[in-house]
């Protein structure tokens, strides 16, 4: 299985909206996701700004992304097609989020719904981030310190 980590480019939005709205856990329509402020626009905008989403392909097909906030230190988004799951590529993306979030920031954060059911937050515990606590509603916040 040939698979690349490529940085994503402003005509690779229609594909990244694509992958989040095929999630089963933490799904959100577009129209939930342009509630909240995340629509192609901003999407595009942010990519033109610096380099902040990386796409995943197995054999030339985008199957997963992650995003994250240069200035803020955050990882925004990770999410992998649900038939590609458990083939090691959202830890890929995470270590490449990550690295480029510590060129920046010390401690690194993430918000993602804190219920037991919810896969997500056992992944990002076993790639060492710690959840300092809850956010809003079901939400928790993880933070992930620099290795000394």
């Amino acid at each position: 299985m040939q698979t690349l980590i490529r940085l994503a480019t402003p005509g690779d939005i229609d594909t990244l909206f694509a992958i989040r709205t095929s999630v089963v856990q933490n799904h959100l329509s577009r129209e939930q996701m342009s509630d909240l402020g995340i629509t192609p626009q901003v999407l595009a905008d942010s990519i033109r700004q610096a380099p902040c989403v990386w796409l995943a392909e197995v054999e030339g097909q985008p199957v997963a992304f992650s995003m994250v906030d240069l200035s803020a230190g955050e990882v925004f988004a990770m999410f992998v097609l649900p038939a590609y799951e458990g083939l090691g590529l959202g830890r890929r993306l995470m270590a490449v989020a990550e690295a480029a979030l510590f060129e920046r920031h010390e401690t690194l954060f993430l918000i993602t719904d804190g219920r037991d059911e919810i896969r997500a937050n056992g992944f990002y515990q076993r790639l060492g981030w710690s959840k300092v606590g809850p956010v809003e509603g079901d939400d928790v916040r993880y933070e992930k310190s620099r290795a000394p």
